[in-house]
């Protein structure tokens, strides 16, 4: 590998584990890589407030690219960029998802904002029962009502006062449904409509932002800014909503529980997010640098 100054990684499915925590190893790594001057940054469709009650948690400080490149945000929680969807591009998002009788939430720079505190709750159920069926239903519910206290999601009627208010920015649409049927149609639906990119962290949901919010380009302003080339850049990713950014860093590296499209159109492949996998690279990276 040759020299790298900055690394970027995702949360959901490459840092985080199965419990949507940061390992004792993945902390360890970070800070270690930090200690050794490195520019360590977490890349995320997550909100701020999201990634902050994670972060926290194992005492990491880092700057964050937030909702998929719609914000970036420096090591004090800064805004240093932001760009949002206007009220005519979301109200046409909420139309194609409200027809289609889907679920999502609202990320917005007041906050993230619902319709339906219950479908939310069943929307968000089932996809965990999808991939882990022995959970004990009550107690999966009051784990996922714990997320809902836990993000502080605003209860409204409509989002009329939401769209188009003067000092509320409209960051990204947020869907889940276990009906890939019905995801892909709506996607396809979705990219009619201009000034949007549409995009996916998991199998079970959906995103949209402002087509100029993306990791890839929420990387490249912030590297410029601290004089930093893509080609002394490391970026970690699994799934589609990475891609943008992967594809313009030096060093590339996916998951092994990556998407196979994602492991294609990256320079190396780590373990899998439940293993340690940033760390494992992150200490190479560190081993490496000692050598020369």
């Amino acid at each position: 590998m040759t020299l790298i100054k900055c690394i970027a990684t995702d949360m959901d499915g490459t840092l985080l584990n199965a419990s949507q925590e940061v390992s004792e190893e993945n902390k360890l790594a970070i800070q270690a890589a930090q200690e050794q001057g490195l520019d360590f940054l977490v890349a995320t469709g997550r909100s701020y407030h999201d990634l902050r009650y994670v972060l926290n948690k194992v005492d990491i400080r880092c700057p964050a690219i937030c909702l998929n490149g719609a914000e970036i945000r420096d090591e004090e929680g800064n805004i240093e960029f932001g760009i949002g969807l206007d009220e005519m591009t979301a109200e046409k998002v909420a139309y194609v998802l409200d027809n289609a009788d889907m679920y999502y939430e609202l990320y917005t720079s007041n906050g993230t904002y619902t319709t339906n505190y219950e479908k939310g709750i069943q929307a968000v159920m089932d996809i965990y029962l999808t991939a882990n069926p022995s959970i004990e239903v009550s107690e999966l519910r009051k784990r996922v009502e714990k997320r809902f206290e836990k993000r502080l999601i605003k209860i409204v009627n409509d989002f009329d006062g939401v769209f188009g208010v003067e000092d509320i920015t409209t960051y990204k649409f947020f869907g889940f449904s276990r009906d890939q049927s019905l995801l892909v149609n709506v996607s396809k639906r979705l990219e009619q409509i201009d000034g949007i990119t549409v995009t996916a962290s998991g199998r079970q949901n959906i995103e949209i932002t402002h087509k100029d919010a993306k990791k890839g380009n929420a990387l490249k302003r912030y590297t410029e800014k601290r004089g930093i080339s893509l080609e002394e850049t490391m970026a970690f990713g699994d799934n589609y909503n990475d891609l943008s950014m992967l594809e313009l860093v030096g060093h590339s590296v996916a998951m092994g529980n990556a998407e196979t499209e994602i492991k294609e159109s990256c320079c190396y492949v780590t373990g899998l997010n439940t293993e340690n996998g940033v760390a494992e690279v992150i200490y190479r990276v560190l081993e490496e640098m000692a050598i020369s």
